[in-house]
Order: structure tokens, then sequence, then C-alpha cells
């Protein structure tokens, strides 16, 4: 019986992948798990794949029939690889990842069973909604919802299962989910940006944005974790004394990598070529046991559902490691936590970095005029995109003396700020010859050569400039990128529109040339933009101060931070451009100050449980040790064993003391967590768990480790830092 097409495409998958496994070769591995456009020309007809291709350069839609030649193409690509079900991979506001798992093993009326895949299983799903965060967009006998396919984002096989990137949005249309915000925004930044492109370039037609995140992260044993009930629950040490040895030394930054680290690393890249993950950097980071893996830049939708998968990835590999890897932004106490730098910028489909100066003054001057509307953009709604970074497990590191500060400001160096001190100095209206010729030339024109120089950085900038790209430096280790990137994108789109309007405007009314326009506008924003821009020591007091006198937002907690999602002004902006409707928002609101609400409380039951169950018990064990040994001194030396056992006398003192006041502030921290679930509203409970619980947990947390220094070693219930840290 002759081959069909799919079985002869199949045999070949099967040969070319056992060809590439014999190669060794990393870029030889690239893209062997994803149904990229290599695999899309095999397993597609032509009209199929022109159709893809539309939808993802051109946004057109995929209809029907369409749709059931790619769901057949990929079904036998899926099947060569192994794979034997299929899902509709989703990012929910639980800001995770989600997959419901179907078979493509499906039964016949007259009793056989074949594999079956078609267009409608690929563009739309229906898991059920009720039990995802909905922030009251749904009840919970409104169950339905829907997924459905992004053609921008390719599908993937992990495992044995086909994984189809998708949206999530309810019955009544509003987004569930954090890409299908993402993708409107990212829509919204194409058009702008290319229409401001095109002032300096008429072939440009799309605009992209473009997204590298630098993933931190901790590694530590396995079971030495799952011995911590607050690492197993919360993902971070709630009680634990400082370890004698921490980073002080800065012997692990960029030190030499630990054999069983490498090991874990080199199946991590593996898998990770394999699913089209471009991997290149890895380093040991700063604190001891903490790492960071980064990519290169990728289309900034793929590199979001790339980091997520990236995610549960390292998941996976590390437990079969023996590993449990940390993302919470502050595992442990004293030493460094991690973050997520997002590193971003736009770029043409032309091949140009719009961030990046060119090798002429008209493109310097595009360049000036992206860099400059992005800083009025940051500006403009630096407490909005605050707001984008914020949750319970990032409240401990931001401002934390390792990390940005909660105050937005923009690094860009010391040249880059002369000339946009220069550019702000000229004159308003139309340029003289010679003024064109000085701004253009002088100014404009080396902007390539003192950037050659600008290697300096600011660590503690929340918002730097870095040659080419803006990084935004204040998002979470285990945070979506979503969040940040559709926030960031959305005020950059509405910058950039009221910048083309306001430059059309002075070339239409004012008779002015299309350079002059946009040095007149860039100058106003250059002036209005100033005080975002700051050079100095973000950690200081002294830049809090200064940031008042600026009148910048200084949300220290995730509850005030969230507040100005909700706002006249931010409503009116995500309406515009198309973003998020005033319910979604809201929803949006209500489901973060809910995870920061049960956050907390989840710390507290546990942190409750930790002192009541063990902190408690072990030190009252040790006390009665103390207790024996002095009976027996007692019986011994008579009325002489007070002094004899005067150091143990003032241990039990100071043991009974400890565990007094650890038992009083722990029942306190419960019955204020009694009376802040009481409350009516989700913005006072959150409020009264961040001002009334919280503060519980560090003072408790000072009576434990102080029990912790005096209690035998033998005798503490918890693994403690110097083996969690420095396990091999």
């Amino acid at each position: 019986m002759p081959k069909t097409r799919f079985q002869a495409l199949a045999e070949s998958q099967r040969r070319e992948h056992k060809n590439i496994d014999e190669s060794g070769k990393r870029s030889a591995l690239f893209g062997k798990q994803v149904f990229n456009e290599e695999r899309m020309l095999q397993f597609l007809t032509k009209e199929a794949f022109d159709n893809v291709k539309s939808a993802i350069f051109q946004g057109s839609k995929i209809d029907r029939k369409i749709a059931d030649q790619v769901a057949e193409g990929m079904k036998a690509w899926a099947l060569s690889m192994g794979a034997t079900h299929y899902t509709h991979w989703f990012q929910p506001l639980t800001g995770a990842t989600a997959e419901k798992h179907d078979a493509f093993f499906d039964v016949l009326p007259e009793g056989r069973a074949m594999e079956k895949f078609g267009g409608a299983q690929l563009v739309q799903q229906e898991p059920d909604a009720s039990s995802f965060p909905s922030g009251g967009i749904r009840n919970t006998f409104e169950a339905r919802g829907y997924t459905a396919w992004d053609p921008t984002s390719p599908a993937f096989i992990y495992k044995t299962t086909l994984c189809i990137p998708t949206i999530f949005v309810a019955y009544t249309g509003e987004a569930l989910d954090n890409k299908a915000p993402l993708l409107r925004a990212l829509h919204a930044v194409d058009q702008a940006a290319t229409g401001v492109a095109q002032y300096f370039d008429k072939n440009v037609r799309k605009v992209y944005a473009t997204l590298g995140w630098e993933q931190e992260y901790f590694l530590v044993d396995k079971a030495l974790a799952q011995s911590r009930l607050d690492l197993t629950m919360t993902g971070r040490t709630l009680v634990g004394s400082f370890s004698a040895k921490g980073q002080q030394l800065d012997d692990h930054y960029f030190g030499v990598i630990p054999p069983r680290v490498l090991s874990f690393m080199s199946d991590l890249e593996k898998q990770c070529t394999q699913l089209g993950i471009p991997v290149k950097t890895r380093h040991n980071e700063v604190a001891p046991n903490q790492f960071e893996l980064a990519p290169v830049f990728e289309e900034a939708n793929l590199s979001v559902d790339h980091n997520l998968l990236l995610m549960d990835v390292m998941e996976e590999i590390a437990s079969r490691h023996n590993f449990k890897v940390l993302f919470h932004e502050k595992p442990f106490a004293g030493i460094n936590g991690s973050g997520k730098h997002n590193n971003w910028s736009l770029a043409t489909d032309t091949g140009v970095n719009l961030l990046s100066p060119g090798t002429t003054p008209m493109k310097n001057l595009q360049f000036l005029t992206f860099f400059v509307n992005t800083i009025k953009a940051v500006d403009t709604y630096e407490e909005l995109l605050r707001s984008s970074i914020a949750s319970a497990s990032n409240d401990h590191r931001l401002g934390a003396n390792e990390a940005p500060p909660p105050i937005l400001s923009i690094f860009i160096g010391k040249q880059l700020s002369d000339v946009l001190d220069e550019l702000e100095g000229v004159s308003k209206g139309k340029l003289s010859p010679e003024e064109k010729t000085e701004l253009k030339l002088n100014v404009v024109g080396k902007i390539p050569e003192i950037l050659l120089d600008n290697t300096d950085r600011n660590r503690t900038s929340p918002f730097a400039f870095t040659g080419n790209k803006f990084e935004m430096r204040g998002v979470g280790a285990r945070m979506n990128c979503a969040k940040p990137m559709t926030l960031l994108n959305t005020i950059v789109a509405k910058q950039l529109t009221d910048f083309k309007k306001e430059v059309d405007a002075l070339i239409d009314k004012k008779n002015l040339k299309k350079d002059e326009a946009v040095f007149n506008i860039l100058r106003e924003y250059i002036k209005t933009s100033k005080r975002i821009r700051f050079e100095g020591d973000g950690y200081g007091m002294e830049w809090q101060e200064e940031a008042r006198r600026r009148k910048l937002s200084f949300n220290k907690n995730t509850p005030e931070a969230l507040q100005i999602i909700t706002s006249k002004e931010s409503v009116e902006l995500f309406k515009e451009m198309d973003v998020f409707s005033e319910v979604e928002l809201k929803a949006r609101q209500d489901v973060e100050l809910g995870a920061y609400i049960f956050h907390i409380q989840i710390e507290g039951r546990v942190l409750g449980e930790m002192v009541y169950n063990h902190i408690i018990p072990a030190a009252i064990r040790y006390q009665n040790l103390l207790l024996e040994n002095v009976g027996g001194l007692k019986e011994v030396y008579g009325a002489a064993h007070k002094k004899v056992a005067e150091s143990q006398l003032n241990l039990l003192e100071q043991v009974g003391e400890h565990i007094v006041e650890i038992k009083k502030l722990t029942d306190e921290m419960t019955d204020a967590r009694k009376r802040a679930n009481g409350l009516s509203t989700i913005d006072k409970k959150a409020q009264a768990y961040c001002n009334n619980v919280k503060p519980y947990f560090d003072t408790i947390r000072d009576q434990s480790d102080k029990l912790e220094k005096l209690v035998a070693d033998d005798l503490w219930p918890f693994t403690k830092y110097r083996e969690l840290l420095f396990t091999k």
C-alpha cells in the first residue's frame, strides 16, 4: 500500500530528528519541538501556509476551511513526534499557565477508532471559566469561557502533548487572561509607532515590540526544601537566622558554576532549545545558590510565552536533578532576592531597532524621537507603570537596597543627558540654516560616537537606557512579563499617537518642515519630562525626598500601587488604546488585590503553624533539657548549684522570655487576620492585611531567629540557612 503524503513526511521527520540528535549541535536542535515555519512548509498546503503567515503578519482571520487544513497538518506532525494529546495553553489571571489535555483518539459510530483533530478543536475550546480568577466578571454559576488560537505564537510539543497558545475570554467577550490584553497593546504600539517611523522611512509597514528577559532564580536541594513548611507552602522562608557566610565576600557572583548545577543547566538548555526558547546566557548571581538565565531578544508576545514555558520546564528539570527551583522574589532574608529584568525596544519590519542610533543625522533623529517619546510616556504614566510590578512577593524586594526602589525614574547617562540639554535649548519655531546644521551634524550626528563610551550602568535605576533598549528592572522573578509589557506598550502607543498629532498639526498649521516640527515637539517633551530623569543613587534617602519634591509617586506596597488602575485617567487611556474596558480594569484590580490578600493570609497561617506546632515545642524541649541539667547540678552541688549553673539558668530565662513573646505576637497576628477577614470590601481587607497583619511577620521572625541561635542544633525543627544555601 503506497504511503500517504503525511506518512512520508512523518518518516522524514523521524530520520531528521535522529540525525539532529547524533550531531550534538545546539543550533541543529533549535525548534525541533515547534510547529514553526519550516514545519508548516512541510505539513501545510500552500493555501494554508499563506493564510497562517497572513494572520501572523497582517492580523487577518483564518476561515474554518483553512483551519481544518492547518489542524490536519499540525496533527500529522504532532503524531510523528509521538504526541498523544493536544491542549489549549493559556494564561489565566493566576499568573501561571493552564492546560486541559484531550486525546487525539476518538471512536467512530461503527465502533472503530481513529486519531481526530480538526479546525474546530484548533481554533476554539471551552474550558470551565468558573474556577479561574475573574474579578467578578463571571459568577460561579456562569462557567462558560473560551480559549481561542493565537497563530502569532507557534504551537509546540511538550512531553507528549501538542500545546497551542491561546487567549482566554469570557462568554461575554472580556479578557480573562494576560495574553489578550498584551496582544491588544502590541497592536496599538504597532499602529502608533509605524505612523511615526514613516516620517523617516516610508517603507516601514510594521513595528514590533521586542523583549529580552533575564530570569533570576535560586536552586536548593529538593529534600531540604521539602523539610521546610514555609518553602513548600509559600516559596520563601518565613523564619531563619542568617548564615555566618552569605554573599558578603562576593565570591559567588560570576563564579565557577557547581557541577550539579551545571548538569541541571545543560539539560534545561537542551530542552529549551528544542522548544524554540533561544537561551544564551547563564551565570552565578550575587547570592549563594542564585543563578540567572537569559535568552536572545524576541518579539514580545512570543518572548512572554517562552518565559512562562521556561519556568514550567525549569521546575520539572530541577526536580529531576533533585533540586527545587525558587522563583520567589525574596526567598531568603539577608541576601539578594530575584528579579526578571525586562529589556524592551521597538523594531521595524525593515530590520531597524528604533532605539538604536544610526549612521546618518536623520536616523539619529529617528532614534531621538522614539527615545524621548518613551521617556515622556514613562513620566506621564509612572504611577501606572509602577502598578504593573506590584505583588505581595515583589514588595519584599523593591527598595531593599538590592533592587530598584518603588519610585519610577529613568537613567540615561551623562552623555545623552547633555544631548537632551542641548536640544532643550533649541529655539522655538522655524530653524535657521545654521541652527539646522548645528543640530543635525554637531548634536544629533554625534550620538553614535558618544554612545560608544556610554557603557556605565546605574543598577539602582528602575528604568534605564542601556545602549539600544530600555531595561525595566523592577519586574519580579515569578511575574508574568505580560503585565508590565502590556502597560509599557500601551503608554508608549498613547504617547506616539499624541506626538504624531502634534507634529502633523505643526506641519499643517505652522507651515514647518517635518524635521523642524519634530525638533519643536521633542524640545517641549524634554522640558516637561525632566522630573523623571535621575542619574544618582536610587537607594538613598535623599532621592526619596527629592522624588517627593518632583511630585513623583511613592507607592511602597501593593494595595497603594493598585489604586491607580481604575482612576479616570487610566480608564480613558486604556479605552482610547483599546486595551482594557473599564469592566476589565476593575476586574483586574480586584483579582490583584485578592491575590495579595490570599498570599499574606497563607503566609500568616503557615507562620502560625510553624510557631505553635514546631518552634515553641522545640524551645520547650530545650528548656526541659536545661532544667534536667540544673536539677542534676543541684543534686551534686546542693546550695552552690546556682553559681555552678549560672549559664544554664540564664539560658532558661532567655528561652522562656522568647517563648512568651513569640506566643503573644502570634496570637495577636491571628486576631489581626481574623479582623481583616471580617472587613466588607476587598480594598479595605487588602489594606488591613498590609498594615495590620504583615508587620507581625518581621517581629515574630525576630523572636524565632533569636530562639534558633539559642536552641540546640539537633532540636531545632527546620533546616537552616547554612544548609539550604551552601548545598552543592
